[in-house]
């Protein structure tokens, strides 16, 4: 009989996020995220979409004390290293959360503050866009909004290089660790630059500019630097190898649906998409 080995103590990232039916984006590329990082992922859901590579169809938010369950269960078993927040619907919903993370203190959180949609539409009520500002940022070892989000955030407009600098500032002022300020929506140019910031250090993380039609590329992004942070890499150098892994996700993206949007390909580093046409 061949000799078994004990299996492995892995480190455990959990996301608190939508689900989104079409794979591409939210709980299910978070988890996807992780395992290609190597870490064990647990999720909370605290909305369940309808939704394909066309659009979302249906929202659900289940009960507020379903969610907390969830996540006392998730505490309960394993040792959560990082929480990695997406989605949270409404006020009510995030000051659930941010009352659970406050009792149980994880290591590192990272927010990923989901208020606009691609479409340009607004996903947040005033309320919750209060409750993001005042209970979730200051939670935050990383928060990682686009330049709609942070306008939101900031209630100000960004439209040069020298305002995206200006929000990295404003940003850290509301109470987050770090802050990776993402710069697809900014700049128009051949390139992507991303900024982040902490304390006195600014750095800038630059990618050719894609023109790929990606669904799901902030929630892959946010869950990558959570999974590099439960690995033991630092924010800066978590949101380095996170842009990079992101950027090599949208070269190696892929068209599972009947639309012309685009799904990350997560496990890109391990195997190639299966090519059906």
């Amino acid at each position: 009989m061949s000799e078994v080995s004990s299996p492995l103590k892995v480190r455990s990232v959990l996301t608190i996020a939508g689900s989104d039916s079409g794979g591409g984006a939210g709980i299910q590329a978070d988890l996807k995220t992780f395992a290609a990082h190597g870490v064990h992922g647990l999720s909370a859901i605290a909305a369940l979409t309808a939704q394909h590579t066309r659009g979302v169809t249906a929202v659900h938010v289940p009960p507020g004390d379903f969610l907390e369950a969830q996540l006392e269960a998730c505490f309960a078993d394993f040792r959560v290293e990082v929480v990695k927040l997406g989605m949270l619907a409404d006020a009510g919903v995030i000051e659930r959360v941010a009352s659970v993370l406050a009792r149980h203190r994880p290591p590192a959180v990272v927010v990923d503050p989901v208020m606009v949609a691609t479409s340009g539409a607004r996903l947040l009520d005033p309320s919750a866009l209060s409750a993001m500002r005042e209970l979730l940022l200051p939670l935050a070892d990383v928060v990682t909004p686009n330049i709609p989000e942070a306008e939101l955030l900031l209630d100000r407009a960004i439209q040069t290089p020298a305002d995206a600098d200006a929000s990295v500032e404003g940003l850290l002022s509301l109470g987050a660790r770090s802050v990776l300020l993402k710069g697809g929506h900014l700049e128009t140019g051949d390139e992507v630059v991303d900024r982040f910031g902490e304390q006195d250090r600014r750095v800038t993380f630059t990618h050719s500019r894609l023109q790929v039609d990606g669904h799901g590329t902030g929630c892959t992004l946010a869950s990558a630097i959570a999974a590099s942070i439960c690995r033991g890499h630092s924010p800066e150098e978590a949101c380095r190898l996170s842009t990079d892994y992101v950027h090599g996700a949208l070269v190696h993206a892929y068209r599972p649906g009947r639309s012309e949007v685009c799904v990350l390909h997560h496990l890109w580093r391990v195997l190639p998409p299966l090519d059906v046409s």
